[in-house]
């Protein structure tokens, strides 16, 4: 564990009962960066969160945030860590400023310059119960209440859902662009893949408890590509290298490739010229969590019915 990443996980497990919920998962986030951690609805993603936040204890593995053990020194990790998730709580009969007023003495690093400017920033009704404020509103607060303190790090665990695609977006403006201007560590969780590519500089992506890619954004849509080819002629070649996921539509192939170089390599040695196109964040997601390859279809009776 070096000084250079905020957050470190290497071969992290974690059962709940008998079903194993996470197996070997490994990444590295550096500091100062924004790291994008993706996976659908029940991938594992609020589990890691919960040990990196030390409120759950692994059952194996190393992990270390801000150079931390989370099983030993959870509180401090806290008091460094800006945390803010989709289902936050808060008091409802407090109106806002006497929430702010009553959380501000936990955090020694509290700061009310950065807390009242962003009060006004986000538009905050100071005087309103808690419990009145819309869901927009309710996910400023959050995001107020995880940032005043002044974190080196900041975990967003799917905190836009429940938007709608304009406050999504402001949201992305507002917080995303003021954390990463501060030089803030950002780990945003999210399965809503079109809000954080335009954002994100490091992606990994979880799959029933197993990281199976970790990447700069730029560097997986450099190689993540998808090949269209002639289906008689991707008789000929199949499988092709790295292939993520195979779509046949009578007489074209579509196949999604993890190195497209490579592929493209492969096809050209066989006389091959297949078309390149690029995929955005979302599509390269959805091949990596539900790609159908030769190892979950069966491509010769796939084949025969086209052919």
């Amino acid at each position: 564990m070096t000084n250079n990443y905020a957050i470190e996980v290497h071969q992290l497990a974690m059962r709940f009962g008998k079903k194993p919920v996470l197996s070997d998962v490994t990444f590295q986030v550096p500091r100062g960066s924004t790291f994008a951690f993706l996976g659908r609805n029940g991938a594992g993603k609020t589990t890691t969160i919960r040990i990196l936040l030390g409120l759950l204890k692994r059952e194996g593995g190393q992990v270390s945030v801000l150079g931390l053990d989370p099983a030993r020194q959870a509180m401090e990790i806290r008091r460094r860590v800006g945390y803010l998730a989709e289902d936050q709580r808060m008091f409802g009969w407090m109106k806002v400023k006497q929430l702010l007023d009553f959380i501000a003495p936990f955090y020694p690093n509290w700061n009310r310059s950065i807390s009242e400017r962003l009060a006004a920033r986000f538009e905050l009704p100071m005087t309103t119960r808690v419990k009145h404020l819309s869901k927009g509103q309710n996910v400023r607060l959050g995001l107020l209440l995880a940032v005043a303190h002044r974190p080196e790090l900041v975990i967003l665990d799917d905190p836009t859902l429940g938007l709608d695609p304009i406050m999504r977006k402001e949201f992305l403006r507002d917080v995303v662009s003021y954390l990463q201007s501060i030089e803030t560590t950002v780990f945003f969780s999210s399965h809503l893949l079109y809000e954080i590519e335009p954002v994100a500089d490091l992606v990994g992506i979880l799959e029933n408890g197993r990281i199976v890619i970790q990447s700069s954004t730029d560097a997986l849509r450099e190689r993540v590509k998808q090949l269209l080819l002639p289906t008689d002629q991707y008789r000929r070649v199949s499988p092709l290298p790295g292939e993520l996921d195979v779509l046949i539509r009578g007489s074209q192939t579509a196949v999604v490739v993890a190195d497209a170089e490579a592929a493209a390599r492969a096809a050209q040695v066989a006389g091959l010229r297949p078309t390149v196109n690029d995929l955005n964040l979302d599509e390269i997601f959805e091949a990596y969590v539900a790609g159908r390859t030769e190892k979950s279809i069966d491509r010769k009776a796939d084949l025969e019915r086209v052919g």
